[in-house]
């Protein structure tokens, strides 16, 4: 595009060149001793054509030709190219060689009025004349200069903004492909060791108790029931069809019960206790415990070997929640204290919230403490 515009100016700037050339014609009609005209005009026009890349250089070169035409000649059309450098030097150079310029132009229009200024003429009027035009060239180089500059920073304001607006939309496809891993993570995880957990339940006991080992395996039915209904939910997110997606409520509090039944039918014994209105509480912040506590059962399916209890309380007190799940497995084989993804959502979550997940190893087992300041509301994601 740059190489496109340098040749349109090159172009127009030809054309300029061409036409005070031509403004040497007329002249030579009126016989041999106008044809000294043809020399001058074309020495005024051909440096215009450089007059971008060097409009100092050239003003120079034109303020020249114009003093040698002042010293034996008389005034001719091409001395407009002169107005036409000058302007040039206001638009590109700096304001110290535009007000030089401006001097040297003054100086001719000086010398002009002093030689060319008919006895029945007044100079005065003369001198108004042409400093107006000088200063009319000066005005349009510097407006020019000035919508150059305009333009320039708008450009460069745009192109800031569209960059700005790109790394929104990466950030915000990132935060969503983040979102969209931390929910299929819960879902999957916490459903699959429940599975394990069912399954394995029912293989050592379908010999010795057949009925237990089929209540595991009905268990296990619906838990993987379960698992696909929330993952269409999730993934339904993401069809192009609003439509044909399933917009049942994000699961909650209340929800809880069905989540801790399937881990109760593996023999770990669940308690949860709640105080305060955790009813009331935003539908996000919901959303966020029960997730967490999601991902907490599911590291004691996972890594609590030999956990026996599971004790889930929640509390609000003056807006305030805080919540604590903690397990009786040996510390020895409980989840490390390494962060995996499943933690890191946790926190994650928590951090939407304005809230904090602390996992630490206790006496007793393995306990995640999660706290949360006065209640908020988050959108759902």
């Amino acid at each position: 595009m740059t190489t496109r515009a340098g040749r349109r100016s090159l172009l127009w700037d030809g054309v300029l060149a061409l036409a005070v050339a031509l403004s040497a014609l007329p002249a030579l009609r009126h016989g041999l001793h106008d044809l000294r005209a043809l020399p001058f005009a074309l020495a005024l026009a051909v440096p215009l054509l450089w007059r971008r890349r060097a409009p100092a250089a050239v003003f120079g070169v034109l303020a020249a030709v114009a003093f040698v035409q002042w010293l034996v000649f008389r005034p001719v059309v091409a001395d407009l190219a002169l107005l036409v450098a000058f302007a040039t030097v206001a638009t590109r150079c700096r304001p110290r060689v535009l007000v030089g310029a401006a001097a040297v132009m003054e100086l001719g229009v000086v010398l002009a009025v002093a030689r060319y200024t008919p006895s029945s003429g007044n100079p005065l009027l003369a001198w108004l004349f042409l400093t107006g035009l000088v200063t009319a060239a000066g005005a349009l180089g510097i407006y020019a200069r000035v919508r150059a500059a305009y333009v320039a920073e708008v450009e460069l304001r745009l192109r800031t903004l569209e960059r700005e607006q790109d790394r929104q939309a990466q950030l915000a496809a990132a935060t969503e492909r983040t979102r969209i891993a931390r929910e299929l993570h819960d879902i999957v995880a916490h459903n699959l060791a429940v599975l394990v957990a069912l399954t394995d339940g029912a293989s050592f006991t379908v010999r010795t108790d057949p009925a237990r080992a089929e209540r595991a395996v009905a268990e296990a039915s619906a838990v993987g029931r379960t698992a696909l209904r929330e993952l269409r939910q999730a993934l339904g997110v993401l069809r192009a069809d609003d439509a044909a997606t399933d917009l049942a409520p994000a699961p909650g509090l209340a929800n809880l019960d069905g989540l801790i039944a399937p881990l109760r039918h593996t023999g770990v014994a669940v308690t949860t206790r709640t105080t305060g209105a955790t009813d009331a509480l935003p539908a996000g912040l919901q959303l966020a415990i029960y997730r967490i506590v999601q991902e907490s059962l599911t590291n004691v399916v996972k890594h609590a070997v030999g956990a026996s209890r599971v004790d889930i309380a929640i509390a609000v007190v003056d807006g305030d929640v805080t919540l604590a799940v903690s397990d009786d497995g040996a510390p020895t084989t409980c989840l490390p204290a390494v962060t995996g993804s499943g933690i890191d959502g946790m926190r994650e979550r928590a951090a939407a919230h304005h809230g904090t997940v602390r996992t630490t190893a206790t006496a007793q087992g393995w306990c995640v403490v999660g706290r949360f300041p006065a209640a908020r509301e988050v959108p759902v994601p």
